[in-house]
């Protein structure tokens, strides 16, 4: 897509969420024009204070969809069911990563949408033995039954390029961990909200991670409008740490001891094959027994195409793991129980 310098037009799919938010605030601040289109009056509340054309309706809204589409120079595709830690629902996931990108796909192409950026996962990109960090030319390694969100996520990626062949202008992009102010469901601010809450006794497995602020998530969507190459997908990660390096960071984020119980990667399995019992018998914990097999593996994504060609970070993790505690505490989500005050004592 040339440079244009122009006000656009942009739909933002998503935009109540937590980055959808972020994607939107920054696009206005930039000089453009949003349509949001939204499922309840009740998810709006997140936007207040921002200018936009509202439309009311889903993925699955045809005649909502035309609406919200028509006009539109641009489409910031982020609606997903990003839940990956509950794995449990493979049809919805299906059903709003694969066919609803397809029904939005669809949509902009029909309406003549100049481009459109999808917002895709870095978890689309295959994992590398050792500590090396993948590239996008690294394909998806995992059996899709081992991590059901991210293989949706490939599929997503395989219509994009379908509607890529058939002529419609897409950029993908693919972030790591996203955490950052704002993040309401908890996503990936979990992390901040058990580290608070268990402390030193939290237990973290011996793999690592790749993560990013959301800020700089959103602005890469917005410089992606007119530096992204279309066609192109672009890894989205600011740093890769170890699970003992970044729950040091949250954890003096929060101002907390960090953990100090790392389980032995054989113990990963058992651990997961409880989870699996527990949730068979209706209990609910706060991750999946896939996602904790994976606890072992590090997780690194290698970034720098994306900050050669749409732009570089510009927030710190251990900032972003602050400002994230910061917000959960304002927004009280931080609770100092009876538990909570007795680990900070021992």
């Amino acid at each position: 897509m040339q440079k244009v310098g122009a006000r656009m037009r942009a739909l933002v799919t998503g935009a109540t969420g937590f980055l959808g938010s972020q994607i939107l605030r920054q696009l206005l601040a930039a000089g453009h024009e949003a349509v949001v289109l939204y499922r309840s009056e009740r998810k709006l509340s997140a936007l207040a204070g921002m200018r936009f054309d509202a439309i009311q309706g889903d993925l699955f809204a045809a005649d909502a969809l035309e609406r919200a589409c028509a006009g539109c120079d641009l489409v910031i595709h982020t609606a997903a069911k990003a839940d990956y830690w509950k794995d449990d629902d493979r049809e919805a996931l299906w059903r709003i990563n694969v066919d609803g990108t397809r029904k939005l796909l669809s949509a902009a192409k029909a309406a003549a949408v100049r481009r459109v950026i999808f917002t895709s996962s870095a978890s689309t990109v295959g994992i590398l033995p050792g500590t090396d960090a993948a590239d996008e030319s690294e394909p998806f390694n995992l059996p899709p039954e081992r991590f059901w969100y991210a293989y949706t996520k490939v599929k997503a990626e395989e219509a994009v390029a379908e509607f890529l062949a058939g002529g419609l202008d897409v950029v993908t992009l693919n972030p790591s961990v996203i955490i950052g102010p704002g993040d309401m469901n908890a996503i990936s601010g979990s992390f901040i909200l058990e580290t608070a809450r268990l402390q030193w006794l939290l237990p973290m497995s011996r793999g690592g991670l790749s993560v990013i602020d959301v800020r700089d998530v959103a602005r890469a969507h917005v410089n992606a409008i007119e530096r992204g190459r279309s066609g192109e997908r672009y890894i989205l990660t600011t740093a890769n740490l170890t699970y003992r390096e970044w729950y040091r960071l949250i954890a003096a984020g929060c101002g907390v001891r960090p953990p100090i119980v790392a389980l032995p990667n054989r113990l990963l399995e058992p651990t997961a094959r409880l989870i699996e019992l527990a949730r068979a018998l209706g209990l609910t914990t706060p991750m999946d027994a896939n996602q904790t097999r994976l606890g072992g593996d590090h997780i690194y994504f290698d970034g720098s195409k994306a900050r050669r060609e749409l732009f570089k970070p510009e927030i710190d993790i251990e900032a972003s793991a602050r400002d994230t505690y910061e917000w959960y505490r304002r927004n009280g989500y931080i609770k100092r129980g009876l538990l909570t005050r007795l680990i900070g004592l021992i």
